[in-house]
């Protein structure tokens, strides 16, 4: 069999109609390596289920004296053990292929959901059910996938071994066609409670899971302020309801698998001693007795697969609901037929706000709610996907590029077209060049870009950090996150990258917030000629940038309510000096009413 490579080069597109229909898709995908599957089992087992077969000639033989018969049947004994050890690695490789296949497939299509919606999704769905999807999830679905085949060759087998039972002792043969099916049933009573309390368990460790992301990722201003207890107290409480839960699915699912083991051997005990009852009164000879006794016992193992295959459904319907929830989420419902047309010069309009961002200007946007400014931006870049069942924003509410809702536009126009630059970026570990290996228009160059960001020093702190580059920082490498660098550094290498994307709409939240005032004001006027003829919109308060804006828009309680340059609204606004200058002011600062912060 040959390997396949992994990611896979287009994880397909899913049914998303159900747990179910998505488990069934996932099957078909895979059409090939289920067949195999199936293949190699029914050979493994039904080497396993004839095994008895020669072992009882064998026997029969020695009670009889052929000495010859004992021959044959210790050779085909070893022939039926060689092509089963033969089956048993060959479905043991495709199983694997299987499950790791299947759990690849899910995790792509997570990955690409995640892309798709970008920054929103998290405003839709907790950050703890996304990891909990991708990692926990995306493994009980891959052993489902791989274990329908097995399953498919243990009821083949079942059949044909109680065929040939039946046709040597008919009543045996009936009652092992019979017992298989209502011992296998024996099991679903309980798969609904052990469901509920798994997807309880699952449920609480993503909140768990979220809490922990969040608290590392707050964890500098915890200490600053003496939070660490208190968050910790608080996870330690989470993580006590989750290990509640798993005690209580772990003790359904120990039922589960002592029925696995108590019940076929009970089965297997009672046909034994019927058999043995007819032996010896004479109705079957030693040689049947072994037969029988060894395929019944056989059917054990097709029994413990039904059993499995009754837990892996239990916990990958629950998985596969997850999975079906995060995939359904929408960016949109408008028409892919929409484009903007020269988006470079296209105004960028939010009729939610009034926000008008003029086509080859520098608007920037003051607003006192920093996290509305970090909305804002989101929604300027058409990033706020609409949950499952959840009704989307009115089209006339949508953000505008040149007359043409954003959220109409085909996602990877919408991508081309504007740009959003997160108040925190992530900076991937690799090279420099790598980290600047983005689409670009090729107007900027890396060097030009790096200038207008005044990362000189970032880039002495990388070659210093990477003796292997020989002095040329293209080369040096930046660690996961950039955890090497400071705030500043981070900050300013972020920018950079998204000055050498140099897309038509360039939306920056804050984008100098961790520099010291004399690095912020190089870096507003390199923005400023870099940007030149483009559409940029800044959300700050730092009037160093501020005074470099074409156009300066106050936000106040959700709506624009002042225009004009920096200057001229330090005079004669009291509301936008008291947010730039940090003054008292009697005036509340940029509040949102209810409704306008929902529809952000």
């Amino acid at each position: 069999m040959p390997l396949k490579p992994l990611p896979l080069p287009d994880p397909g597109s899913p049914d998303l109609s159900s747990p179910l229909a998505f488990l069934r898709w996932l099957q078909r995908s895979q059409r090939r390596g289920q067949v195999l599957s199936t293949c190699w089992a029914l050979l493994e087992m039904g080497c396993r289920a004839a095994l008895p077969l020669p072992l009882g000639q064998g026997v029969q033989a020695a009670v009889d004296g052929d000495a010859a018969g004992i021959w044959r049947a210790g050779a085909f004994a070893l022939a039926l053990s060689a092509v089963a050890a033969g089956g048993t690695v060959l479905l043991h490789r495709q199983a694997v292929w299987n499950w790791i296949t299947a759990a690849t497939q899910v995790r792509q299509l997570v990955a690409r959901q995640a892309s798709r919606l970008g920054a929103g999704l998290s405003r839709r769905i907790a950050t703890g059910e996304i990891v909990a999807v991708g990692s926990g999830d995306v493994e009980k679905i891959g052993w489902y996938v791989e274990l329908v085949a097995r399953v498919r060759a243990a009821v083949l087998v079942w059949l044909a071994v109680s065929a040939v039972v039946l046709t040597v002792q008919p009543l045996l043969g009936l009652v092992v066609l019979l017992g298989v099916p209502v011992l296998a049933g024996s099991v679903w009573p309980l798969l609904g409670p052990f469901e509920k309390r798994y997807a309880e368990q699952r449920a609480l460790g993503g909140k768990a899971t979220e809490l922990a992301a969040d608290t590392v990722a707050g964890l500098r201003v915890l200490r600053g302020i003496g939070g660490e207890e208190l968050f910790l107290a608080r996870y330690r409480a989470a993580s006590q309801k989750v290990r509640a839960a798993a005690v209580r699915a772990t003790r359904l699912s120990s039922l589960m698998q002592a029925q696995q083991v108590l019940l076929p051997g009970l089965f297997v005990v009672g046909v034994t001693w019927y058999g043995a009852h007819l032996a010896a009164t004479g109705r079957i000879g030693i040689g049947t007795l072994v037969s029988v006794y060894g395929a019944t016992a056989f059917l054990a193992a097709p029994l413990r697969i039904l059993g499995e295959a009754a837990h892996a459904w239990s916990v990958a319907r629950v998985s596969a609901g997850r999975a079906t929830r995060v995939l359904s989420l929408t960016r949109t419902s408008g028409s892919p037929d929409a484009s903007p047309a020269r988006p470079e010069r296209a105004d960028l309009h939010d009729p939610l706000t009034g926000l008008t961002a003029r086509a080859g200007e520098l608007t920037a946007v003051v607003c006192g709610d920093p996290d509305f400014a970090g909305e804002l931006a989101e929604r300027l870049g058409g990033h706020v996907p609409s949950a499952e069942g959840e009704a989307p924003a009115p089209q006339q509410q949508a953000v505008r590029l040149g007359g043409i809702p954003l959220d109409a536009v085909p996602l990877a126009e919408a991508r081309a077209a504007v740009l959003v630059h997160d108040k925190e970026p992530v900076l991937l570990s690799g090279t420099l060049a790598e980290l600047l290996d983005v689409p670009a228009s090729g107007r900027i160059e890396a060097a030009e870009a790096l200038a207008a960001a005044r990362a000189e020093d970032v880039l002495d702190a990388l070659v210093d950090g990477s003796p292997d580059c020989g002095g040329d920082p293209m080369r040096a490498v930046i660690t996961e996150r950039g955890r090497s660098l400071s705030g500043g550094q981070r900050q300013r290498l972020a920018l950079a990258r998204s000055l050498f994307a140099d897309p038509p709409v360039l939306v920056l939240d804050e984008p100098t917030s961790a520099v010291d005032a004399h690095t912020e004001s190089r870096i507003a006027a390199g923005l400023r000629r870099s940007r030149a003829g483009r559409t940029t919109v800044v959300l700050a308060t730092s009037p160093l940038l501020l005074d470099q804006a074409d156009r300066v828009l106050l936000v106040h309680q959700g709506r624009v309510t002042a225009s004009g340059t920096h200057r001229e609204l330090l005079h004669r606004e009291p509301l936008y000096r008291a947010v730039v200058t940090r003054e008292e002011d009697p005036a509340p600062v940029a509040t949102l009413p209810a409704g306008v912060k929902e529809a952000v």
